[in-house]
């Protein structure tokens, strides 16, 4: 395994490994976003080839959506009975399997079964609670630096890789897309097999900011791994705190990729706008993006959360109100992609900066599942809601106006939560 003369050779040079992990999990998470926004570029393909209705269509992605949050949780149990290397393995596998299947689907039910579910249960397991465990595991300091950076990972993946397939399904069909996104998720997977350790007691090392190395703990059955995930709502589930969080990231699915990675493309064709250019714009938000949610990994650490939260909800829902008035105009359509791009998911590292000091370390994780449990739940209900709109009303906007006043109310509820200093005291931990 390349991982262990690797931490021995950068440690001489005063480089801890924790970095590297950040750089395979910046790469894993970014290629199995790229598989998340694929299927973006590739409703109107799918609507001309096989006659398949928007809301026929949407109905699938939301169930990946749905599967993707639900196994959030989960998702956290298994890397800690199994090991977040084998997950992740495991995970692109199933990913992968569910693309190359697709290619030869022909009816919407196998829509369904492979986009649907198998995918969704494969980037379910490489969510954003991957983010929040490798931080947790490896880092002390900059935590909230690196969650912010994964989290880019994430959004940018899913943003950044869509001229590319936009393209390659103009000049070559939907199938090449998906081949493409299977040859994204081989080298991904080459990359996890060389580099990712579970742990940096691993490799004899302190987590980054620490001199004592943490063993790891205990592995217990894998039926009490499952139990932790419920036993942690049970837990948490009488804090307003949680419920805040909850309520807020539901909303921010409904307004990001749930509306925007799922049915923009679309929505762009109906004005006139070719695929290509609305998937480019899509990647000017994804490189905002990541600027934004570095940039907001690094003011969590040093700035009151709730009021970054407040901004960025009131901030992306004054975006989403305006992009009807845009005209969907060369001019209007930059400056959504940009003042959107910036906030597209700066929500996260406040949010699990939040988590973290009120309901304790150890439960952050998990925690955090069960809050981007309600993102998806969000992100489902807009990737279904919008195209029933489509298919119903013939338009996209009035989703577009209810996901813009949802972001303001979250910014309202933002504002109410506890201050910081506050640690929950749920009744396991009395």
């Amino acid at each position: 395994m390349l991982s262990t003369p690797l931490a021995a050779s950068l440690a001489r040079r005063n480089v801890h490994y924790g970095w590297v992990i950040v750089v395979a999990t910046f790469l894993t998470m970014l290629v199995t976003a790229g598989a998340m926004g694929a299927p973006g570029v590739l409703i109107k393909p799918l609507q001309d080839e096989f006659g398949w209705e928007t809301s026929q269509i949407s109905s699938a992605l939301a169930v990946r959506l749905l599967l993707f949050g639900l196994m959030g949780p989960f998702s956290a149990a298994f890397m800690n009975y199994y090991g977040v290397r084998r997950v992740i393995i495991f995970a692109l596998a199933l990913i992968g399997a569910g693309f190359i299947g697709s290619i030869f689907m022909t009816q919407l039910w196998q829509l369904l079964a492979l986009w649907g579910i198998v995918v969704g249960f494969g980037t379910g397991l490489t969510a954003m609670v991957l983010a929040a465990t490798v931080s947790a595991r490896w880092f002390t300091k900059r935590r909230g630096l690196v969650v912010g950076m994964l989290s880019a990972s994430s959004a940018t993946g899913q943003l950044v890789f869509l001229p590319l397939m936009a393209d390659l399904t103009a000049n070559y069909g939907w199938r090449a897309t998906v081949l493409f996104v299977c040859a994204m998720i081989a080298v991904a997977a080459v990359i996890v097999v060389l580099l990712m350790r579970d742990r940096p007691s691993d490799l004899n090392l302190a987590p980054f900011g620490e001199v004592q190395i943490a063993p790891a703990p205990a592995r217990g059955t894998l039926l009490a791994a499952l139990k932790t995930p419920l036993t942690t709502l049970r837990d948490v589930s009488s804090s307003s705190t949680f419920w805040i969080l909850f309520a807020t990231f539901f909303i921010c699915g409904l307004s990001t990729n749930g509306l925007i990675q799922t049915h923009f493309v679309t929505l762009c064709g109906d004005f006139g706008i070719a695929p290509v250019a609305a998937a480019s714009v899509l990647a000017v938000m994804g490189i905002f993006d990541f600027f934004g949610t570095v940039g907001s990994g690094w003011l969590s650490d040093r700035f009151d959360n709730r009021w970054l939260l407040f901004w960025y909800y009131g901030l992306r829902g004054l975006s989403l109100l305006f992009l009807p008035f845009s005209h969907f105009t060369f001019y209007g359509l930059s400056i959504f992609a940009i003042f959107y791009g910036l906030d597209w998911i700066a929500t996260v590292p406040p949010t699990v900066k939040i988590a973290a000091d009120r309901f304790g370390r150890e439960k952050a994780g998990l925690v955090f599942g069960w809050v981007f449990a309600g993102h998806q739940l969000g992100a489902a209900t807009a990737a279904y809601g919008a195209g029933l709109s489509r298919t119903a009303l013939s338009s996209y906007l009035p989703a577009f106006f209810i996901a813009g006043a949802f972001c303001i109310l979250a910014a309202i509820l933002a504002i109410t939560l506890q201050k910081p200093g506050i640690t929950v005291r749920t009744p396991a931990a009395a």
